[in-house]
Protein backbone atom coordinates (compact mmCIF):
# COMPACT_ATOMS: atom_id res chain seq x y z
CA UNK A 1 0.00 0.00 0.00
CA UNK A 2 1.09 3.99 -0.81
CA UNK A 3 1.36 5.98 1.72
CA UNK A 4 2.57 9.62 2.16
CA UNK A 5 3.56 11.46 5.08
CA UNK A 6 3.88 15.78 5.09
CA UNK A 7 6.77 16.43 7.21
CA UNK A 8 7.31 18.80 10.06
CA UNK A 9 9.92 20.09 11.84
CA UNK A 10 12.36 19.16 9.09
CA UNK A 11 13.62 20.05 5.35
CA UNK A 12 12.58 17.67 3.80
CA UNK A 13 8.78 18.31 3.12
CA UNK A 14 7.62 14.80 2.50
CA UNK A 15 7.92 11.14 2.33
CA UNK A 16 6.45 8.43 -0.08
CA UNK A 17 7.10 5.01 0.31
CA UNK A 18 4.87 1.30 0.26
CA UNK A 19 4.32 -0.93 3.14
CA UNK A 20 3.96 -4.67 1.40
CA UNK A 21 1.60 -7.27 2.73
CA UNK A 22 4.13 -8.90 4.70
CA UNK A 23 5.30 -5.43 6.70
CA UNK A 24 8.40 -4.77 4.42
CA UNK A 25 9.05 -0.81 3.39
CA UNK A 26 9.73 -0.19 -0.62
CA UNK A 27 10.40 2.79 -2.20
CA UNK A 28 11.25 5.38 0.03
CA UNK A 29 11.62 8.99 -1.22
CA UNK A 30 12.14 12.11 0.41
CA UNK A 31 10.85 15.46 -1.09
CA UNK A 32 13.60 17.82 -0.17
CA UNK A 33 16.33 17.25 2.83
CA UNK A 34 19.75 16.68 2.28
CA UNK A 35 20.43 14.93 -0.65
CA UNK A 36 22.88 12.32 0.71
CA UNK A 37 21.21 11.36 4.50
CA UNK A 38 18.20 11.04 2.09
CA UNK A 39 19.14 8.90 -0.13
CA UNK A 40 21.13 6.87 2.45
CA UNK A 41 18.22 5.93 4.60
CA UNK A 42 15.96 5.48 1.62
CA UNK A 43 18.04 2.28 0.43
CA UNK A 44 19.12 1.59 4.12
CA UNK A 45 14.92 1.46 4.45
CA UNK A 46 14.47 -0.92 0.86
CA UNK A 47 13.29 -4.20 2.32
CA UNK A 48 13.10 -3.91 5.70
CA UNK A 49 10.50 -4.53 8.05
CA UNK A 50 8.76 -1.11 8.54
CA UNK A 51 7.90 -2.20 12.57
CA UNK A 52 11.81 -3.18 13.42
CA UNK A 53 13.03 -0.06 11.53
CA UNK A 54 11.00 2.42 13.17
CA UNK A 55 11.94 1.35 16.00
CA UNK A 56 15.52 2.19 14.97
CA UNK A 57 14.64 5.41 14.02
CA UNK A 58 11.74 6.61 16.46
CA UNK A 59 13.74 9.71 18.36
CA UNK A 60 16.59 10.28 16.33
CA UNK A 61 17.32 14.40 16.31
CA UNK A 62 18.68 17.09 14.32
CA UNK A 63 20.26 19.85 15.93
CA UNK A 64 17.56 21.05 18.26
CA UNK A 65 14.92 20.63 16.04
CA UNK A 66 13.08 17.71 18.00
CA UNK A 67 12.98 15.48 15.47
CA UNK A 68 14.84 14.41 11.94
CA UNK A 69 14.26 13.04 8.81
CA UNK A 70 14.73 9.75 9.93
CA UNK A 71 12.24 10.48 12.96
CA UNK A 72 10.01 11.50 10.80
CA UNK A 73 10.29 8.29 8.90
CA UNK A 74 9.60 6.44 11.66
CA UNK A 75 6.37 8.75 12.44
CA UNK A 76 5.22 7.81 9.09
CA UNK A 77 5.91 4.27 9.27
CA UNK A 78 4.09 4.00 12.60
CA UNK A 79 0.84 6.14 11.53
CA UNK A 80 0.39 3.75 8.08
CA UNK A 81 0.85 0.68 10.30
CA UNK A 82 -1.92 2.05 12.48
CA UNK A 83 -4.06 3.08 9.79
CA UNK A 84 -4.21 6.36 9.60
Amino acid sequence: MKHRHICNGTCSRQIDFEIDEHGMLHNVSFLGGCAGNTLGIAALAEGADAASLAKRLRGVPCRDRGTSCPDQLAQAIDAALKGA
